[in-house]
Formats: C-alpha cells, structure tokens, sequence
C-alpha cells in the first residue's frame, strides 16, 4: 500500500519558508525573470531552487509574518555563454540580486540540452569521423556519444570555454547495452557555445570488446530463478507516522521533508520529543556534494572526475519510485518539482519514498538472578530517494532508529564505467569480461550538517582511545582511556578518521547539561575509509578539496551552502570549504556546521557485470548523554502473535 503526496500547489498554501518549492513558485519566478529582461529565446534555467532564508529568520518564524518566499537562477545564454546568478521574490516578482558570472566563477551546471546536442555536434566532426573509421566502426548510428564534465585542467585553447568531453560506445543494436562495448583511445573535447568539436585526442586504436552486457535480457541471462517466495511486509493498522504537508512525526522524532534540484532529499529541523519536551538535533541535514574521480592517467580519460551535484544537479535525476521495486511495504510518497531547462516547472511523481522497517533487538536480557527475561524490537523510519546519473544509479537512505540514532547509507549500483583491458597487468583497471575494463575509481560523498543540538550554541570535541604503558597506575598492562581534544577554530575543525584510535567527533551544547552534570551530545561515528586518493597537486584535489578530510567544522553562514563553491563546473578549485575554513572563525559553543565525507574506493570485481551489486558506505550518529537514560524503556512487547513468550 502506498500514499502519494497531496500537498496543494497554491502560491500562499504553504507558507512555511523550508516547504519544498511548489510548481506555482516555480512558475512565478520564471515569468518574474521574463518581465525584468533576463530570459530571452536564448536563455537556458541552469539552476532553480528555493533560496533558503537565514537560519535565524527561520528560527524566528511566526505564521502570521513568514519571510520572503524566494527562488535563485543560474541563467545561461547558450549562444553568447554568458551566465547570470539571480535571486528573484516569488510574492512580489522583484529582482533581488543579479551578479554575471565570469571565468574565474566556473560555469553553470551542466544542461540537458547540452547533452542533447552532443551527437549531431560530435558526429559532424571529420576528424572524429575518421578516428572511428581507424577502429572499424562505420554505422555511426550504433555509437552511442557519451557527454561527461570536462573539469579544468589550464589546457591551451580551453580558457574561457563552456565544454564537454565525449567518450564513445558501441551497440550491436539498438536494445544493446553500450557500455560493454567501449570504442577506445579517443575523446572528442566539445564546446557547448560554438557548437564544435576543438579537438580529437586519438591516442591509440584499441580491440572493441565484443562480449554482450544484457543484463535485463532473458536470452543472455537464462530464466528467473522460481525458488524465492513471496516476502510480505503489512501493517494491518496503518503506519506510526503521521504527514502534515511537509512536516513528519514518528515515534519522539519530528522533521520536515525538503526537495531540491541541486542535493534532492533534504531533512529540515530534525528533532526528539523528549518527556513532552521537542528537543532539536540537526537544522538541516543534506548529501552537498559526491565527486566520482577515476584513477586511469591515459591520455583520453586522464581528466574523468565528476561532481554529480555541482556540475550534474542530483536532484533533477531522481528516479520515480515504484511500489514494490524500490520501496516495500506501508509507504508514503513526497513529489519533488524542478525546473527544466526552459524554466518551466516539471514533476517527479514518488521522489521520496518514506516508510518503516523491522531491524530486529532493540535490547535483551535474561537475568540469571531474578530469571526476568525482556526483549524489544528496534524499528526505523526510512526515507530515501534514488538517482541515476549516466551510468550509476545511487540511493540515499536516511534512517531514524526509536533510540534516537541518525544514520545516513548512501547505495551504489548501476553499471561501471568501461574502458578496453589492454591485457594481463594493466596497472588501472579491473577486466571485468574479455577484453573488458572497469577503470579503479571512488565515490566520495560530502554530508553537510547544519547542527543544532539542544540549541545553536554548539562544540566539538575529537575524542579517540589512548593506549596507557605499563606503570605504577597501570602494573599489569590492562588500562586504556581515552582522549577528549576541543576543536576551537576552523582550522583546527579539520580532521582525519582514525580507526586505530576508534576516533570519533561529539557534538556537544555546553550551555545544556543531563542529569549527570556532563553536557548533552551527539557522536558522529565515521567508517574512516579512504579519502581522495589523487595527488595532493592535482586538478581534481584542488577542485575536491573537501575530499581531504573526513571533518570540516565551520561557523554557520547563510551563503556557504556547497563544499565546492556554488559554480563547481570546470571551477578551478577557489572556492567552497577551503575558503570558508580559511577564515579561521570561532567554532566552539557557536552555530555549526559539519561536514562529513565519506564513500567507496571501487576496485571493480567481474561480479560487478554486467550489472553491479549495491554496495554500500555512510555514517551514523548516536546520542551520548543526550537523554538521561535508555529512551526505549517505554518500548512494548511484541503482540503474542508475532513473538511467542515475549510478553
């Protein structure tokens, strides 16, 4: 069973300033745009989203007086390449700010349009022509071109330009996957406002690989397997949440759902109902950024490094979920609205999904002296949505678990990105099928999170175990302790994970104290997998500086909202979380913000093709002396019905 979202889509019917932009405002803001002469024929919405108004005003909010509802623009003029950041008043369509962009800002987000464009631009070049005539490709109605994020990397002739570069792939016809067809050793570099090839980089011609990759074909994979009986998940009395427009209630938690072009699924003033008392933990809690950098130095993928949010607009690729297929159970859908490139509002129906999961012991014990035996069953409210961008697909999944803990699990699945294997040690790439490649590469994933706990006044403190020599305190070796650091600036809010030392960072309010004297708090738990692992002095470590660390701590300010600046397409790496740390601001007992990167390090497997397993990485929060005692000490017995002897 399912409920799909049924939020009215009336200016005005909604004004709480965190509700997801509707398609009224979208609209509005597009023609306030038109009357103040920034749209033309010629004008593409590279961006459009809600412009969040400053913490502090939200704070304040009170329904009789509600902020500016307010909407930004990135606006680009695809035949001059000129580009506008807007920020425009849905209510009164005035104009707020207007600022053009230029060279050093980076460009726009990449457009569907420009991916449109790509084949006929691509396929008219000669010398591109003749590239694939060297690899005996002749029907060029079965290449497939493959448009990707051309980053910056100070080549000649391409300062200033708006691009594209274009990797290509075969079909045997046209209900074959490409992707296991890679046509090797040869990219197109495009640029998107001269609509033309600049350069063909043939470096060397390469087997095509030949072995088909169908992974949803029944002829190649052989029949369904008919041993898997059906799994039914029911909740004869309904769901334990309620939705209010945007707002969620389940089990102490209280949240408001968020959508946006640019980072999808937003959770907005995450907070505990605490014995009758609504304690916040997290303002706004959002994945800001992934870049997926790839390790194959050769002359023609060298530069593949890919910004999924900043250059691509996670949200604008989000799936529509399916009943049964993506989503079991008792489920209620959000719909996400965004601007297509003409600025004109479009729908994606079941872009949230939210339901409850079983996730078996919440706590046990049987008790040898006074044979009291006790279990609970943990349960979590879901909240995901799934994206696909070019050939991998990602779902995030926000878990709140009746214990108060926060868990963030990010899934990657879809299809590796392929080149041709050049043979037994190629030193890059995993051969995935004969003659195929999958090239080694990463996902790394920056959170932000807008902390709030107990209030805004908020500090950190790195805390990691200590190993203690053998001593007069400690004669037999046995004691360890650990180590509490206070992270008080900015640059000191910088920091690494550390397994070895079961490293971890509390979010702690020094103003609010529990039963016990000790401030409240909030850990968070990293997986402290690797981190970007280019040279320091490389392109994409300038542009993915936040990919350094597993923690920036930064005073919270309105306008830092990305950790690789707002323009990240072909940026050379000025802005975002190095600039705003390089301030150096006070962190300890202010409004922060953290911001957390974790992800993957993918030596694909052949069990990765044709199609890949989801593998998985994310975080997880716990609270720490932020309730008094055990908060599911209230939890029930399950009924008798679904476990014998617990009551």
């Amino acid at each position: 069973m399912s409920v799909t979202d049924t939020v009215s889509t009336t200016v005005g019917a909604r004004p709480h300033p965190l509700d997801r932009l509707m398609a009224s405002e979208i609209d509005a803001a597009r023609e306030a745009l038109i009357r103040a002469g920034l749209v033309v024929e010629s004008t593409r919405f590279a961006y459009l989203g809600l412009e969040e108004p400053p913490k502090p005003e939200v704070l304040a909010y009170q329904p009789a007086s509600p902020p500016d509802r307010r909407v930004r623009a990135f606006l680009l003029d695809t035949s001059s390449g000129v580009s506008h950041d807007v920020v425009v008043s849905i209510a009164t369509g005035e104009v707020i700010s207007d600022r053009t962009l230029d060279e050093a800002d980076g460009q726009p987000p990449v457009l569907l349009e420009d991916f449109m464009s790509v084949d006929d631009i691509v396929k008219s070049s000669e010398e591109w022509r003749q590239a694939m005539a060297r690899r005996g490709v002749t029907d060029l109605d079965l290449v497939c071109t493959c448009p990707l994020s051309a980053g910056t990397y100070q080549l000649p002739g391409e300062e200033g330009r708006r691009m594209l570069r274009v990797l290509s792939f075969l079909q045997h016809r046209k209900e074959d996957h490409p992707w296991a067809h890679p046509i090797d050793g040869v990219v197109a570099y495009i640029d998107l406002v001269d609509k033309q090839v600049i350069e063909v980089v043939d470096d060397k011609v390469m087997p095509i690989p030949h072995e088909e990759g169908n992974f949803d074909d029944a002829a190649a994979t052989g029949p369904a397997r008919t041993s898997l009986r059906p799994i039914e998940i029911t909740q004869p009395d309904g769901p334990s949440f309620s939705v209010d427009g945007n707002v969620v209630e389940w089990e102490n938690w209280r949240f408001r759902v968020g959508f946006d072009a640019r980072e999808g699924l937003v959770l907005h003033e995450l907070s505990f109902n605490d014995g009758g008392r609504q304690r916040p933990i997290i303002y706004r809690a959002s994945v800001a950024e992934m870049v997926v950098p790839y390790g194959d130095p050769s002359p023609v993928r060298f530069w593949q490094n890919y910004f999924d949010a900043g250059e691509y607009l996670m949200g604008k690729w989000t799936n529509s979920l399916v009943l049964g297929c993506d989503c079991l159970g008792e489920i209620h859908y959000f719909d996400g609205w965004v601007a297509d490139d003409h600025g004109q509002a479009q729908q994606i129906t079941n872009a949230i999904c939210m339901h409850e999961e079983d996730f078996g012991v919440l706590w046990k014990h049987t008790d040898v002296y006074t044979e009291s035996s006790e279990t609970r069953r943990q349960r979590r409210l879901v909240i995901s949505f799934f994206i696909t961008v070019g050939n991998y697909d990602y779902g995030f999944y926000w878990y709140l678990y009746l214990d108060g803990t926060i868990q963030l699990e990010a899934k990657a699945t879809g299809v590796v990105f392929t080149s041709s294997y050049p043979g037994e040690g190629y030193r890059w790439a995993t051969e995935v099928a004969p003659g195929l490649g999958a090239p080694f590469h990463q996902h790394l994933f920056s959170a932000r999170l807008d902390m709030m706990v107990d209030g805004v006044e908020n500090s950190v403190d790195e805390v990691e175990a200590v190993r203690v020599p053998m001593g007069p305190d400690n004669p037999y070796g046995n004691a360890f302790g650990r180590r509490a650091t206070r992270l008080t600036t900015e640059s000191e809010g910088q920091r690494c994970a550390d397994k070895s030392a079961a490293r971890v960072w509390h979010i702690t309010n020094p103003t609010m104290t529990n039963r016990l004297g000790q401030p409240v708090a909030y850990v968070l738990y990293p997986q402290g997998e690797p981190r970007l692992l280019a040279d320091p002095e490389a392109s994409i470590t300038r542009r993915a500086r936040f990919a350094t660390k597993d923690l920036w701590v930064t005073r919270y300010a309105s306008d830092e909202r990305y950790p690789s600046g707002d323009f990240v397409n072909q940026q050379p790496g000025l802005d975002g979380l190095p600039a705003f740390a390089a301030q150096d601001r006070d962190i300890d007992g202010q409004d922060i913000v953290l911001w957390h990167t974790f992800g993957l390090t993918h030596f694909p497997r052949p069990e990765d093709w044709p199609i890949m397993p989801v593998d998985y990485c994310g975080f997880t929060m716990k609270p720490n002396g932020f309730f008094d005692r055990n908060p599911t000490l209230d939890v029930p017995a399950s009924p008798a019905g679904h476990c014998g002897g617990c009551e």
